[in-house]
């Protein structure tokens, strides 16, 4: 049984909090607002606020898919859909909008939904961090709930440079939306290491409990080392010893691999899918997002993947018969990889099977049951036909060795790379690796260990394979390495250019 964080409890008291626009005003009995953000209480309720947007939520004031992770048509399919680990095609019998199918072909336009449906969501939640910010600092708070506040901004701007390049950059809300100025990539990646480095130490060391879900430590500096792994995309410049130096200091928080052994219980027969279940366990997980089905946010990623009749006789209801995984990056995985059990091909109980190949994307469309299926978020906790109470991760240690490895390989130091390969690998039932290993090595590790948590379009163009033709399109142009600035941005801020190329 989950316990509701207090964080995401307090949001809802936030958000009616600052209907009205005088922060300033007395709005509890006993403290004025002043000195109100400065409490335990009131810091928490401040920060709520943007831990609040984290979270997927199927739909928010009529607009689907606000959030991280969790919903449809938000960041995780942007992100997810534009690599090779993932589509929706649209079906030939007419199910699904073609905009997913667009994406994994990189056709993408600066005036799709989910691509402003992105850029708002993200602008949103730093609006909001800038204002827990102000409050914060106003109230004399505790410096470590001000760093979180902090540390909580530059991840948002972390993900908007990430996918946007040189966007609009306040840090004070006092500013109108047409006069917000264009920063570029490198100058925010300034700011947000800047803002991190200063920060991080102020963070809470607690593991889980009331940190469940929360920028502690561990996930400041795994988002540290997130930024300087791919400092080189953004700035030109690599920082491969910083980003190994950030990863070592995660390593002082005492996470270790989850087990990967026999679980007769699971339904995927394996302890290593405790990793995305209800409740994710706190040997790896160093940042989740917490989900209950219907007051938090909810997990969609199987249900949206299965048929929809084998949907109910799997799970008990019925799947959306959506998301497939390309057979190019299914047929990566080892036969003995436990890892390889999360997918569904071929013949399933009931009569239903699913095809390794798939004809058409999107004209006419695919057959309803082409295409490799992906049940790594086994629907746990409450569920129903709309997702269930699965939690995401964010951050978990697998990630932080395999940036271990990735940096001490391009350091030209692959002997040391190797251990930390092959912890992974021999978690997953695999051998040591014979030889040291090489970046493509890294890299495909990386897709079989994180694939469909919201990593492989980073690391495709980090290593130089997002821009590669696949079975559904030929090679890309350079300038799909970022999405445009959406047509509904541009017209609100006529300061801003656009990403070339569009």
């Amino acid at each position: 049984m989950k316990i509701k964080n207090i964080l995401i409890a307090g949001s809802v008291c936030f958000l009616a909090l600052f209907g009205c626009s005088d922060i300033s005003e007395n709005v509890y009995d006993k403290y004025p607002a002043d000195e109100f953000y400065g409490t335990p209480e009131g810091a928490n309720i401040a920060l709520a606020s943007v831990y609040a947007e984290i979270p997927g939520d199927f739909q928010r004031n009529n607009i689907p898919g606000v959030g991280y992770a969790g919903a449809d048509n938000g960041w995780y399919d942007m992100n997810c859909m534009s690599s090779d680990e993932q589509v929706i095609p649209h079906r030939n019998t007419g199910d699904w909008q073609q905009d997913f199918a667009r994406l994994h072909k990189h056709e993408w336009l600066p005036t799709d939904f989910i691509i402003n449906n992105t850029w708002n969501w993200l602008y949103k939640s730093v609006f909001n961090a800038n204002l827990a910010v102000q409050l914060l600092e106003k109230s004399n708070a505790e410096a470590s709930k001000i760093a979180e506040a902090k540390v909580l901004r530059a991840f948002f701007y972390y993900l908007l440079i990430d996918d946007f390049g040189d966007v609009p950059f306040f840090t004070d809300n006092n500013i109108t939306v047409d006069k917000i100025p264009q920063s570029s990539r490198k100058e925010i990646y300034s700011f947000i290491v800047k803002e991190l480095t200063e920060n991080v130490e102020q963070l809470s060391g607690t593991r889980g409990g009331n940190y469940y879900g929360r920028f502690n430590k561990w996930a400041g500096y795994t988002l540290l080392a997130k930024v300087y792994l791919n400092a080189q995309v953004y700035t030109g410049e690599a920082k491969w010893n910083e980003c190994l130096a950030a990863c070592n200091k995660v390593s002082e928080g005492g996470f270790t691999l989850h087990s990967g052994a026999a679980n007769a219980s699971s339904p995927l027969g394996n302890k290593y899918y405790e990793l995305f279940g209800d409740v994710l366990p706190e040997d790896e997980t160093i940042l989740p997002i917490y989900a209950t089905l219907d007051i938090v946010s909810r997990n969609i990623y199987a249900v949206r993947s299965v048929y929809g009749p084998h949907g109910t006789a799997l799970f008990g209801m019925a799947g959306w018969n959506g998301t497939i995984v390309p057979k190019d990056f299914f047929l990566k995985y080892a036969l003995n990889d436990i890892r390889r059990q999360q997918f569904l091909v071929g013949e399933q109980p009931g009569g239903y099977n699913y095809t390794l190949e798939v004809a058409s994307l999107d004209n006419p469309g695919a057959d309803p049951q082409a295409g490799v299926r992906n049940i790594k978020f086994y629907p746990a906790g409450a569920k129903s036909g709309g997702g269930a109470s699965n939690d995401f991760p964010i951050f978990r240690y697998a990630d932080v060795i395999l940036m271990m490895a990735e940096c001490n390989a391009r350091l030209g130091n692959p002997g040391a790379a190797k251990p930390f390969i092959d912890q992974i690998r021999q978690r997953a039932g695999l051998d040591a690796l014979a030889s040291n290993p090489t970046l493509d090595d890294i890299y495909n590790e990386r897709g079989f260990e994180l694939n469909w948590e919201g990593h492989r379009r980073q690391d495709m163009i980090r290593f130089d394979k997002f821009l590669l033709a696949n079975e559904f399109r030929p090679v890309s142009p350079a300038y799909r390495k970022l999405f445009p600035i959406p047509t509904s941005a541009l017209d609100a801020n006529k300061g801003l250019k656009q990403n070339p190329g569009y």
